[in-house]
């Protein structure tokens, strides 16, 4: 089945809008705000919310990125190793309220290994959650705090975020994925599975 588009440029740039504006109304220090962003396609959201949120208060909001591949508990069981990311938080986060930044929340797995890597790097006073979509399937007791869109879905159906700064387009599709199918092996030899590219295990 050919893939239904869910969201629009537009869609994502109205949606982004929102949740920049929910995430000032809860934060009131905003000052002692820091977006991280989760590799890939979570940083350069993380980007544009922080945009959004110094065009709302005038203040520049620190953004991060963070790799969670050394905490995630699913590649052995894929047989599958994650293209190497850096993690790059650009001050202390101690004391400081983190807005992990996504794009989609599905079974949870992801979200717990970005918590377990910043606890690593110091105490926050708070870890939120932001995520362009919320898919559902959860396996852990993981929730949002900021969701662009509820997407009802089944588990053989693909959720496809596309980005400008990683895809050359904005937008969001759902497509029928075939049962059980394998991991898609892009054009460069890098393996796609769950929305992220890995390499296969020597």
């Amino acid at each position: 089945m050919p893939s239904k588009i869910l969201m629009t440029p537009e869609d994502i740039r109205r949606t982004l809008a929102r949740i920049a504006h929910e995430t000032v109304e809860r934060n009131k220090a905003i000052e002692h705000l820091i977006l991280v962003g989760v590799h890939t396609r979570g940083v350069p959201l993380a980007k544009r919310l922080a945009a959004n949120i110094e065009n709302i208060e005038g203040l520049k909001i620190s953004v991060g990125a963070l790799d969670i591949r050394p905490y995630r508990d699913d590649l052995a069981s894929l047989n599958l190793q994650p293209i190497v990311h850096s993690t790059d938080i650009p001050s202390s986060i101690d004391g400081k309220s983190i807005v992990l930044v996504d794009d989609v929340l599905y079974t949870g797995r992801s979200t717990r290994a970005a918590m377990d890597a910043l606890t690593d790097l110091g105490r926050p006073k708070s870890i939120q959650l932001a995520v362009l979509i919320d898919r559902g399937h959860r396996e852990m007791p993981i929730r949002a705090d900021y969701i662009g869109k509820n997407i009802p879905s089944s588990r053989h159906e693909e959720i496809q975020v596309h980005l400008e700064e990683t895809d050359g387009i904005d937008r969001v599709a759902i497509t029928n994925a075939v049962e059980e199918r394998p991991p898609r092996r892009e054009s460069s030899g890098k393996v796609a599975y769950l929305g992220r590219s890995y390499e296969p295990s020597q």
